[in-house]
């Protein structure tokens, strides 16, 4: 028997292994700035910020302005009823930065770890956030923090987060029952402190859904005998995504079918997979033919469009429940090793679902694109799934921001009398 069978890691384990070897040099990084800080504050440096021992009522820390919808809800709510909150935001140019609210006071912290030193550091009674990881990587639990409430951006499994993502909130705000067995099998396999769990729904999709009402521009039926039906490729990133997959022979199908094309690249891309995004804009930058859409708001495009075509992106979730409209999805060729997902033996929800809602798109069918949208467009045997998808994932529709806005004040009021 050879020894380098004792030396073999499986790629789960292996990915397992990287993350707390990751995290722990995080740890010791975070220990030095963290000292760092201390002794900067404790000479003067600054003191006008850390003078005031006060705590914070209410936190809102996000890590980019594309989750500006998640919490846009949440801020118009909190200013109706006049409480104060703070909103936390690491994108210069985010949307909340040209609001003039007179209860939410919004401000851009810096980016990268000037940012989560400020976190790390923070004096507040809750945190709301949907950005994960907490205590793992950068980002610490600060020791004058008393709660950390973390709200999801998307309507679907809540352990589709990198390995450890939600172990150390002290509440999640969830949609669906699925979700809710999911954190608690991760909470008996790590043997972790049972979370506090709300069902609220989601405020974002019910201002989506609000919005379209209000527009009174329904999908409209006839369009499925329209050649100029309007196709959305919206991908996620990352090696599964559409745009890594296939590249270029999905585009050239796409344009092949004669339709309005719009491509919506994930944010993340035009960073974590630049040169390829470069790459396919300068070649295909041809607006008869193409249309790049990079708006932070996804309403108007998701509106406008007849299809969608993404792969594990909850942006279908987006459409398909709130639009009431069929999505192709691409084969679910993904790697659980580094996911919270990894530790739980069930098929992810979104996949077991995803049949229901439209049709798959594979390696060999590609070239024969037009055929599979003319098919998901024309066919209504999809809008059961949908129903079945609205009731296993969005609760309380229409609802949800008022309770979740009910959840953290009631929640800070019981801080503040514990700490009285």
């Amino acid at each position: 028997m050879s020894y380098t069978m004792f030396l073999y890691i499986d790629p789960a384990t292996g990915g397992m292994l990287f993350t707390i070897l990751f995290g722990m040099i995080s740890a010791v990084i975070y220990v030095i700035r963290s000292f760092y800080f201390k002794v900067k504050y404790s000479i003067g440096c600054d003191s006008k910020k850390m003078s005031n021992s006060e705590k914070l009522p209410i936190v809102i820390f996000t890590d980019h302005k594309r989750y500006w919808n998640v919490f846009e809800p949440i801020c118009e709510e909190l200013e109706i009823i006049g409480r104060k909150a703070y909103y936390y935001t690491m994108s210069e140019d985010d949307p909340a930065l040209d609001k003039h609210y007179n209860n939410i006071i919004c401000e851009y912290i810096g980016s990268g770890n000037k940012a989560f030193s400020k976190m790390n550091l923070l004096k507040a009674y809750l945190v709301l956030s949907t950005t994960p990881s907490l205590d793992v990587f950068q980002w610490k639990r600060s020791k004058d923090v008393d709660y950390y409430v973390h709200i999801p951006h998307m309507a679907n499994d809540i352990t589709v987060y990198k390995m450890f993502g939600l172990d150390y909130y002290d509440s999640i705000l969830l949609s669906g029952e699925y979700q809710v067995k999911q954190i608690r099998e991760l909470e008996r396999l790590r043997n972790l402190p049972a979370k506090d769990i709300k069902l609220v729904g989601i405020p974002y999709m019910d201002d989506m859904k609000k919005r379209l009402d209000t527009d009174n521009k329904v999908y409209d039926v006839d369009k499925k005998s329209d050649k100029n039906a309007t196709v959305l490729l919206a991908p996620s990133w990352g090696e599964n995504g559409i745009l890594k997959k296939y590249g270029e022979r999905i585009i050239d199908a796409l344009i092949n079918t004669g339709y309005n094309i719009i491509i919506r690249p994930h944010p993340q891309s035009f960073s974590s997979e630049k040169d390829m995004i470069d790459s396919l804009m300068n070649k295909y930058n041809d607006s008869s033919t193409i249309e790049w859409n990079r708006d932070n708001d996804n309403y108007e495009v998701l509106k406008k469009s007849d299809v969608l075509i993404s792969d594990f992106s909850g942006v279908i979730f987006d459409y398909t429940l709130v639009y009431d409209k069929p999505v192709i999805y691409t084969e679910p060729d993904f790697d659980k090793s580094v996911y919270d997902c990894a530790w739980i033996d069930e098929e992810l929800w979104t996949f077991s679902i995803l049949d229901k809602l439209g049709l798959e798109l594979k390696e060999d069918n590609i070239d024969n694109i037009k055929t599979i949208i003319d098919e998901c467009i024309s066919n209504d045997k999809y809008a059961a799934g949908r129903e079945q998808a609205r009731r296993e994932t969005w609760t309380n529709i229409g609802e949800s921001t008022g309770i979740v806005v009910d959840y953290i004040i009631d929640k800070y009021n019981e801080l503040l009398n514990v700490s009285e």
